[in-house]
């Protein structure tokens, strides 16, 4: 579903301020993996997001989803492919609008567009379902304002908007990084609970190791614009915070640099 080939791409090239933050990336996602990614500071997690997302274009290498490279096309034109989750809960949604207009607007994403907007009955219904499934009780107020939700309830609309029409991968950047403890893991309970159900292809970085090792089929470990460490099926489910941080250390030769993933 997802293939990499030699990624890399330089910010300031050619400046004092050079930084090499892909660094030939291979990767190769199968249909319905879902993959955490976890890293130190500057390791390269979210620039490989955002170049999967065409945020930039990379400066070599390929980029392919579902057979179809994609490295030449910008990013709105990528977007027909993808789900995006962000870190923070206000970017996804539209604060000033309904709850069931921002689904209708998901709904209707890549569809022939006109001036008449009307949100259908049957379309309510569909909305209702959709929304109860999250048991945030969003069904009961579809015509508030997301502006007057909280973050966790803004990140569920998210990833039910995100998802809504079957996207070909899912991209989730620290989703869970601004919510409280128990939010965030009501967020990702809803993330596996769609994946699942869905049979998406998914692309998860993490700041919490233990969120990266309890969640998702394999695990990525990135330093310095590479991958340096892939494990997935038993393997994975057998590994440790403890055992993490010894691989890490003894594939790059350094301490793990993230304060967040450490307190977390």
């Amino acid at each position: 579903m997802l293939e990499l080939i030699d990624v890399k791409k330089t910010f300031n090239p050619g400046t004092v301020n050079a930084k090499k933050a892909l660094q030939g990336v291979d990767l190769h996602l199968k249909e319905g993996d879902f993959v955490t990614i976890i890293g130190g500071n500057g390791a390269g997690k979210s620039t490989l997001l955002n170049a999967v997302a065409g945020l930039w274009h990379i400066d070599s290498g390929n980029i392919k989803i579902d057979g179809k490279s994609v490295a030449s096309l910008s990013e709105h034109k990528r977007a027909k492919y993808l789900g995006r989750v962000f870190q923070d809960p206000m970017l996804g949604t539209a604060a000033t609008m309904e709850i069931q207009e921002n689904l209708a607007i998901a709904a209707r994403r890549g569809d022939h567009r006109t001036l008449k907007w009307h949100i259908s009955s049957k379309e309510k219904n569909y909305f209702r379902e959709l929304l109860a499934t999250l048991e945030l009780g969003l069904e009961d107020r579809m015509t508030a304002k997301v502006g007057l939700l909280s973050g966790g309830q803004r990140q569920a609309l998210t990833l039910l908007m995100a998802t809504l029409k079957d996207p070909k991968l899912l991209l989730l950047d620290e989703h869970t990084a601004a919510l409280d403890p128990k939010t965030a893991k009501k967020v990702l309970d809803i993330t596996d609970s769609i994946i699942a159900e869905k049979n998406l292809t998914a692309m998860m970085v993490t700041h919490n190791m233990k969120d990266a090792i309890a969640h998702g089929n394999r695990l990525i470990m990135m330093h310095e614009g590479r991958i340096i460490f892939d494990v997935s099926g038993e393997e994975k489910k057998a590994l440790t915070v403890e055992a993490l941080l010894e691989k890490f250390s003894r594939s790059s030769g350094e301490e793990f640099a993230n304060d967040r993933a450490l307190l977390s």
